[in-house]
């Protein structure tokens, strides 16, 4: 327990910095920008961490991974960061928050599916099932709406599909992060995130063009970027399948922080949410990992 201690204690201060940071705008509106995050904005920390990374991967006289390591450092930060980024621009509008939430609660539920096969294989008893009680806390917390047009069922696809690259994206990643020990993970962080900007900062500026985006910084720049650097320390020290609770723990956060600053009634719907949330991502974090080959989930995807 005392191993998982430090990484557990990353995991919820991420969780803390993203919840904090979605809630700005209502309870903080005087601080930093009050519209959305554009494209080209979500590159500014990315940006940041992929320079801040190369210069320590440098002064630290680590090499940089070639070939086969260099191509999935690159596939992880366009799945992991530019293409959910992109997929969930293109959806603004015709999802509402709380579907988005709902959805993205899924991420660890697929990872579960696709860590025997893409990720080091292993897993923990249980651990599909713990991931959909989680979804289900969440669901009681996030009520969806189901798709009422051609357009609508379009955004559900898309918002899918940046589901499933992330948390297939995430099983590549830690499973690099483990196998390629020699090499600091600052070089794979700084290819990764380097390339995530790139992607979203050229997008950005075409589909952006004519709006007055511009790359700029505020106050949020740098939690942002705090929760880069905990996101990629943890893939060398955390399962895949641990590492995505945090799209379950920072909604959860979220809400607990305005049941506590706001003070609104909490129902009784509310409190199984959050006790269901809790359970299932607890034993996705607590129970030990088993070891490849001994999961006990037994799904064919070849």
């Amino acid at each position: 327990m005392r191993n998982r201690a430090a990484p557990i204690g990353g995991l919820l201060l991420l969780c803390a910095l993203w919840a904090t940071a979605s809630l700005q705008r209502d309870l903080l509106p005087g601080w930093g920008s009050t519209v959305a995050p554009t494209l080209s904005g979500q590159a500014v920390p990315l940006a940041l961490v992929a320079a801040t990374a190369g210069v320590l991967t440098l002064a630290r006289r680590k090499s940089f991974p070639g070939g086969r390591q260099f191509a999935i450092a690159i596939l992880v930060g366009l799945g992991m960061f530019a293409a959910p980024a992109i997929l969930l621009q293109l959806a603004n509008g015709s999802i509402s928050d709380s579907t988005r939430v709902a959805l993205f609660s899924l991420v660890p539920v697929f990872a579960v599916v696709l860590e025997p096969h893409l990720g080091s294989g292993g897993g923990n008893e249980g651990a599909l099932g713990s991931a959909l009680v989680a979804v289900g806390g969440t669901l009681l917390l996030f009520p969806f709406e189901l798709p009422q047009s051609l357009r609508d069922a379009a955004a559900w696809s898309g918002v899918l599909a940046a589901v499933v690259s992330i948390a297939a994206t995430n099983c590549v990643a830690v499973r690099s992060a483990r196998e390629d020990r020699a090499r600091s993970i600052s070089a794979f962080a700084s290819i990764a995130a380097g390339s995530a900007a790139v992607v979203l900062g050229a997008v950005g500026a075409f589909l952006e063009r004519g709006t007055g985006s511009i790359l700029r910084m505020d106050i949020w720049t740098l939690p942002e970027v705090i929760a880069l650097v905990l996101l990629f320390w943890l893939m060398t020290c955390m399962s895949a399948i641990a590492m995505t609770t945090r799209f379950l723990i920072a909604p959860l956060i979220a809400n607990l922080i305005e049941v506590a600053i706001l003070r609104p009634r909490v129902s009784l719907r509310d409190w199984a949410g959050f006790l269901l949330i809790a359970a299932g991502t607890g034993w996705l974090l607590l129970v030990p990992q088993m070891k490849k080959g001994a999961s006990t989930l037994k799904l064919d995807l070849t």
